[in-house]
């Protein structure tokens, strides 16, 4: 009989253990092969062949598409390069250059993946849309209310994320560190109402 207990036993654990560590990695986007530069995550191998289960079931618990590898790659920020979560009650600076690609957008989504509602329909920037310094670096402001120059408005939401999307570039599986993929840096630059 207590031989039959502890079996038991190390199965509740053992499945409370597997059952946890899959809700976490399903929640959190803990998959294999993430691409972390800054503030920005990266799943390269999500449009390919290659994609790890966890990440699979991402993907299909969020209906969303992925980029495949051969097209591009889209990196997500839910917080600052402070690790601070994204307040869209707060003034942030999207502020740097990006890596070489034909062509990138920058969208701002609430944290369920909808386009954030705002007067003036404003929801996301493209590479050929924003005003560059002369060294070819952009700064985006995003805040709640208007701002001169490159303006995403968050909505005064209280946590949005960023997905930025390369089209055409070499950013990808082996790329390991920001040298090889200068990504644009996010901080809180304003008070927050």
């Amino acid at each position: 009989m207590r031989l039959l207990l502890g079996s038991l036993y190390m199965f509740v654990v053992a499945a409370a253990i597997g059952l946890g560590s899959t809700f976490f990695a399903l929640t959190r986007g803990a998959g294999f092969g993430t691409l972390r530069i800054g503030a920005w995550t990266a799943q390269p191998k999500a449009g390919t062949s290659g994609i790890d289960p966890y990440s699979r079931a991402v993907i299909a618990r969020s209906g969303a598409l992925p980029i495949s590898l051969g097209d591009g790659v889209a990196f997500v920020a839910t917080a600052d390069d402070r690790r601070q979560p994204l307040d869209g009650r707060c003034e942030v600076l999207i502020a740097g250059m990006t890596p070489t690609a034909r062509y990138f957008t920058l969208t701002l989504y609430d944290p369920d993946g909808r386009l954030v509602a705002n007067s003036v329909n404003r929801h996301s920037f493209t590479s050929e849309e924003l005003y560059r310094n002369q060294d070819g670096s952009f700064e985006i402001a995003v805040a709640p209310r208007a701002r001169p120059g490159n303006w995403l408005p968050s909505g005064g939401l209280e946590r949005y994320l960023l997905v930025l999307r390369f089209y055409d570039t070499s950013v990808g599986v082996a790329t390991r560190a920001e040298r090889e993929a200068p990504m644009p840096s996010i901080r809180r630059s304003g008070a927050c109402r």
